[in-house]
């Protein structure tokens, strides 16, 4: 299933895409995209619905495609490419960090340059949600605790991020930094995330176009390894890495500036598209 959420921001529904490519209503069915809709018994009973019989909804603007979402954790220098073309030293063991939630944004909304950044930076991502909490999970266990996958961007401020003191939070939380979706495409569509192309582009110019298959820690082995420093919940997201093709390893730089359009995609999950925006 492809399941996402509709409407304006702050009235959102949950739906899903039928195999003609036409939105269809969940709001009969569940309350919302999150928590125990999640869980993998809610969403085998939503495999069992006649999409058909399920109202069509036309016109509607894409939100982010789960909500409740508790936190975000991201794996950083995910990709030995990515680790050199920013100077970085490849990880014995997953770099984690945390995205504050107020940055999740929708698929298609404009991503804001914040106030004071001079490197507003792009990192297309395989994310995945957890779908039933999970702590002290065997890696051949780990993918039964993910609900599906979906598309982030994960939006990064270099100089905030790198320049000043402290962690890198304060650059990769900025409102508008975590575009997530379109959908959230459920894990049985995914017989191997570690086998998905993965791009993005700039004004038409690609940037990034890699696969997940470059990945140093797959997604059972990150399952696994977070599950034994917090508990996981339904609707955490977990974004993967990047690979190589960022804005800040150019020569120059290829940072983003107001009024170029930005579009990712990952294999199987949708593609985004943003206009850049200053604050």
């Amino acid at each position: 299933m492809k399941l996402l959420r509709y409407g304006s921001p702050g009235n959102k529904m949950p739906g899903l895409l039928d195999d003609t490519g036409t939105i269809r209503s969940l709001a009969n069915e569940i309350e919302d995209l999150a928590g125990e809709a999640l869980h993998p018994d809610s969403l085998a009973r939503l495999t069992k619905l006649d999409t058909s019989k399920l109202p069509a909804v036309e016109g509607q603007r894409l939100g982010p495609c789960i909500t409740g979402t508790g936190k975000i954790v991201c794996i950083g220098l995910n990709y030995k490419d990515h680790a050199a073309e920013s100077g970085s030293v490849v990880p014995p063991e997953p770099t984690i960090f945390m995205k504050a939630t107020s940055a999740i944004s929708g698929p298609n909304d404009d991503v804001v340059i914040p106030r004071g950044s001079e490197k507003t930076d792009y990192e297309v991502e395989l994310a995945f949600v957890i779908g039933q909490h999970a702590k002290y999970v065997t890696e051949a266990d780990a993918l039964d605790y993910v609900a599906g996958y979906c598309v982030m961007n994960d939006l990064s401020e270099r100089a905030f991020q790198k320049e000043h003191s402290g962690q890198w939070v304060k650059g990769k939380s900025c409102d508008t930094f975590a575009p997530l979706g379109p959908w959230l495409v459920t894990k049985d569509e995914i017989p191997d995330p570690q086998n998905l192309s993965l791009w993005l582009e700039v004004d038409g110019q690609r940037r990034q176009d890699s696969s997940t298959k470059h990945m140093m820690f797959p997604v059972a082995f990150i399952v696994s390894y977070l599950s034994r420093f917090m508990s996981l919940h339904p609707g955490d997201i977990i974004s993967t890495g990047t690979p190589p093709g960022v804005g800040m390893g150019m020569d120059p730089p290829g940072y983003l500036q107001p009024g170029q359009i930005v579009r990712l995609g990952v294999e199987g999950l949708g593609e985004q598209e943003h206009q850049v925006v200053a604050e």
